[in-house]
């Protein structure tokens, strides 16, 4: 029987001993309380809480917006709709970068008020001392590395990062660090295949890939993307499971001529 399975709630430690197996780590992003409902029934094993819901929520061109009171929030709603998963969060840009006594205090904030059971904060060797301070209180802490959406004005695109030599030896370097200062977990986005796959074979703890191969130890996908409710966003490496905007858009419109017609309510559906 598979590690996950096996166990009744998923935590850092489930992970850390599915790596170990061999079992791969299915993860989601939720922002709310219905769909975390049907991701954790469904066997999910980690819901992020991602600082995407700048994006997929309240429509921002990039993920900078979002407030830590906004990802306060979302993450109580999805604590709300969550018996089994790991839930994890982000940190927003602006509420840890490179001032370790902020940081602590925006991870203790979201762990008071949500009850959710990790933070998630990007970058290496510039944010190691925060991911040391936050571990240093007991506060759980996966990294991320590659591309890293809160330094997109830095990068000036969301092309695929750690091509050169030199970008690769860094992440390499930076995920050695992000292990030492305490990590249990460290998303890899839009990387190549063979770095990935040498970063998680030289870490202990799990790597989570979004367009990083199949070499990572789990896999993470926006769930508007994975259920085709984004349309416009066409990435390589994403797979839609579900063409929800068709979907949806096709009951609304039934709904709409059903009312126009006199057909919605029917006597049925009267009192």
């Amino acid at each position: 029987m598979s590690v996950s399975k096996e166990i009744r709630k998923v935590t850092t430690n489930t992970l850390q001993k599915m790596k170990v197996a061999g079992e791969k780590i299915s993860m989601l992003t939720a922002y709310d309380y219905s769909f975390a409902k049907i991701f954790d029934q469904a066997g999910i094993d980690v819901i992020l809480v991602g600082d995407s819901a700048s994006n997929v929520m309240a429509g921002y061109e990039t993920t900078l917006p979002i407030t830590l009171e906004h990802m306060i929030y979302h993450a109580s709603s999805v604590i709300r709709g969550v018996n089994r998963c790991l839930v994890v969060v982000d940190l927003p840009f602006g509420s840890y970068q490179s001032n370790s006594e902020i940081a602590l205090a925006s991870a203790i904030r979201i762990m008071k008020e949500t009850g959710a059971h990790a933070i998630k904060l990007e970058g290496g060797e510039e944010e190691i001392d925060c991911v040391k301070r936050i571990v240093s209180a007991g506060i759980p802490v996966m990294g991320h590395l590659g591309l890293t959406p809160q330094s997109i004005y830095k990068f000036g695109t969301y092309n695929v990062r750690a091509k050169e030599e030199a970008e690769a030896n860094k992440l390499k370097k930076d995920a050695k660090l992000l292990e030492e200062a305490g990590c249990f977990g460290i998303v890899l986005e839009k990387i190549p295949a063979l770095l990935a796959k040498e970063v998680s074979e030289s870490l202990i703890i799990p790597t989570i890939g979004i367009g990083a191969g199949n070499h990572c130890n789990g896999q993470v996908l926006v769930m508007h993307d994975m259920l085709g409710i984004n349309t416009e966003f066409k990435p390589r490496f994403l797979r839609k499971y579900l063409n929800a905007f068709e979907q949806v858009s096709g009951a609304v419109q039934q709904y709409i001529s059903d009312v126009k017609t006199g057909d919605f309510p029917n006597e049925g559906e009267s009192y």
